[in-house]
């Protein structure tokens, strides 16, 4: 390599680390802090009932959030017979009392997950969905699940703030 190449190679390499120094400093310079966005929980989780037999909480509040265990369509600790439309009105009928039971209501709900053993069913539980609740629906994610406990159909969870 002659002299003249090596020379242009290195100027050419110092070229390009000084321009990449320079915007470098310019991003961080213009960047927010992190922190600044990085929003901290001022209280620890409360972990709301003891699941009765089964070793979860009914739910877990933090902050304003709370976070629900799934509800099945029981009533008197049996599955309500019905089907499909039947056992999603007694889980939303859950979800109520869950929600009543620490403080919030319906309209408080922001997400849900649905699950459903048969994808068939789909359009039956969205037309009890619809019942009860209102628009603004929550965000949701509905699973075909090949199993739910105690033979259930449905299963919903959600998550409601105030």
């Amino acid at each position: 390599m002659s002299t003249h190449t090596k020379k242009m190679t290195t100027t050419l390499s110092s070229v390009l680390l000084a321009g990449a120094c320079s915007l470098v400093l310019s991003m961080s310079a213009t960047a927010a802090p992190v922190v600044a966005h990085t929003a901290i929980s001022k209280s620890a989780p409360i972990f709301y009932g003891d699941g009765g037999k089964y070793p979860f909480s009914d739910a877990v509040r933090v902050g304003d959030t709370l976070y629900m265990s799934g509800q099945i369509g029981f009533k008197d600790g049996k599955l309500v017979k019905g089907g499909i439309k039947a056992e999603t009105k007694q889980v939303f009928n859950n979800i109520q009392a869950v929600l009543l039971k620490y403080g919030y209501q319906k309209s408080n709900i922001i997400k849900c997950s649905a699950m459903l053993t048969d994808m068939d069913d789909f359009g039956d539980f969205n037309k009890v969905y619809q019942t009860e609740l209102a628009k603004p629906y929550p965000v949701r994610s509905a699973f075909g699940v090949a199993e739910l406990a105690a033979g259930a159909s449905v299963e919903v969870e959600c998550i409601a703030a105030k």
